[in-house]
């Protein structure tokens, strides 16, 4: 099975996704004029001009409950894996793929805004790759393959990894021998208890449905991330010397790795791709349950959230690796010889070991154990998002069945994630990341080949950015839509939306005349 696992894997992340990848987001930048830089500062403001509804969540919950997806074990145990597989000069193509991937993130979350819908059941905002496959390209067909996809990727293949990650830090923090572990449990009772842990704290939160998971990532996720960014950067403070020579190191060994240069672009696109999610088709579904005046709005916000994800997450472990040098570099040798060692053979590059030994070379057991917690934290809100994935893209499917298949099939993938979440947790750490890269490369094939088609035929977001710009530059107190304008069609909320706006204006213009 592992051998099968491995092979798929290789055929959906052959050479041809790695370019396709970098070649969208390198397409969409030169597009938009780069709005990832342009409009930098809009994005800041925009993270907290909105506000939530019955039906919707605020912008900044949508961007926490998207990073949610983005920040878990890609920012930890995957920049490990990368720096281990590829070398340093992996984390360089971490950033170009983030850079360019900013402008992807826009263009697929403002698709989700323009062609969400209020679902039947809930009432609450739905939308995605799905949708606007359906609704842009007219081929429900392809909406139905990515649905069917997504639930597979996010349902059973990627919370597995997270949670791995999760019961490898605590067999590492809590194992045999440790001060920490008060009760003298052995490592395998350490990792039951972890797992029982994670299984009845998701299902309380899962059960809740968006509001909960947007409550819950809304403070998690910023008060974790935080919290790690300031002790790698104290770490990088007390070694600043070392600061331009661990820069240096990661951008010469870009272009004359170590590990060879196909590893490092490789390895970093991958692993940049699983971190910050830019193109996979993810964050879309968070960004379409927000309540926003201009679709391009949560479009911008999504294209920050790759920023905070790879550029300071991803950036703030691999300087905390490499400035303390507690990583290896294994060759592509049949023999899986190392080229560069420098802690334990034995250390799972697939883990989030050398993090935690850098933490720990620093801090001491309070190192690891925050390293624990932060993995928690990281891959524990990712697993919510994974839900909330799997769940859209259920009622997508079952929207147009019957209120109660919606409900079953929402049940279902309720109990599906929690039982791959305990497969995952008690599995080997390499076979499970292998099945939830497959997952990711799955997701992206459909989704950026879809995008692009839709640009191609209608060029939807970029009509869409010019709009806002416009609206922007004018200065207006409060920013509408009209798709009608623009020749969008299957647009139903904000079609809607308009035409109440149009009513509001109207009743107020006939209050304001003067009586006879």
């Amino acid at each position: 099975m592992e051998g099968l696992v491995n092979l798929v894997n290789g055929i959906i992340w052959s050479p041809a996704l790695i370019y396709l990848c970098l070649g969208a987001g390198l397409f969409y930048s030169i597009m938009t004029r780069f709005v990832q830089v342009r409009l930098f500062g809009e994005m800041i403001k925009l993270l907290f001009s909105g506000k939530s509804s019955d039906q919707g969540i605020s912008s900044f919950q949508a961007l926490a409950v998207s990073l949610a997806g983005r920040v878990g074990m890609g920012n930890i145990a995957g920049v490990a894996a990368a720096i281990g597989f590829g070398g340093p000069g992996a984390v360089f193509w971490m950033w170009i793929v983030a850079f360019l991937g900013a402008s992807t993130a826009y263009v697929e979350s403002t698709l989700a805004q323009i062609y969400k819908e209020k679902d039947v059941v809930t009432g609450e905002y739905r939308g995605g790759p799905a949708y606007y496959f359906e609704r842009a390209l007219g081929q429900r067909w392809y909406g139905i393959v990515f649905a069917v996809a997504s639930i597979f990727a996010c349902g059973m293949f990627l919370p597995g990894v997270q949670a791995n990650g999760v019961i490898s830090a605590f067999a590492q923090v809590m194992g045999e021998g440790s001060m920490m572990n008060v009760a003298g449990l052995e490592v395998g009772s350490m990792r039951l208890l972890a797992l029982a842990i994670i299984l009845v704290v998701l299902g309380i939160i899962i059960f809740g449905g968006i509001k909960r998971i947007a409550t819950f990532t809304e403070f998690a996720v910023p008060f974790m991330a935080i919290g790690y960014i300031g002790l790698a950067l104290v770490i990088m403070f007390t070694n600043y010397e070392m600061i331009p020579q661990v820069f240096g190191t990661i951008v010469g060994d870009a272009f004359t790795a170590q590990a060879g240069f196909g590893a490092a672009i490789g390895w970093g696109v991958k692993r940049g791709i699983y971190s910050n999610e830019a193109g996979q088709g993810t964050g879309p579904h968070a960004a379409a349950a927000a309540e926003v005046e201009h679709p391009a709005q949560q479009g911008l916000v999504q294209a920050f959230s790759v920023y905070v994800d790879t550029l300071l997450v991803c950036s703030a472990t691999a300087f905390m690796i490499i400035t303390m040098g507690t990583y290896n570099i294994q060759g592509t040798l049949p023999d899986g010889q190392f080229i560069v060692q420098n802690v334990a053979a034995t250390t799972e590059i697939n883990s989030p070991a050398f993090t935690q030994m850098a933490m720990e070379s620093v801090y001491g057991v309070y190192g690891n154990t925050f390293i624990a917690v932060a993995v928690f934290f990281f891959a524990f809100t990712t697993i919510l998002a994974y839900y909330y994935i799997a769940e859209v893209n259920v009622a997508y499917l079952t929207r147009f069945i019957s209120r109660g298949a919606h409900k079953k099939g929402v049940f279902l993938v309720k109990i599906l994630i929690m039982a791959m979440v305990a497969y995952g947790g008690l599995n080997s750490a390499g076979y499970i990341w292998a099945i939830g890269d497959i997952g990711v490369g799955l997701m992206a094939w459909l989704n950026i080949v879809g995008i692009l088609v839709i640009f191609f035929v209608a060029k939807p977001t970029l009509t869409i950015l010019k709009d806002y710009e416009a609206q922007r530059k004018a200065g207006v107190k409060k920013y509408t839509f009209d798709p009608a304008k623009f020749g969008i069609k299957n647009a139903p909320y904000w079609e809607e939306r308009h035409l109440r706006e149009q009513a509001a204006l109207k009743r107020d213009s006939l209050n304001k005349e003067p009586k006879l």
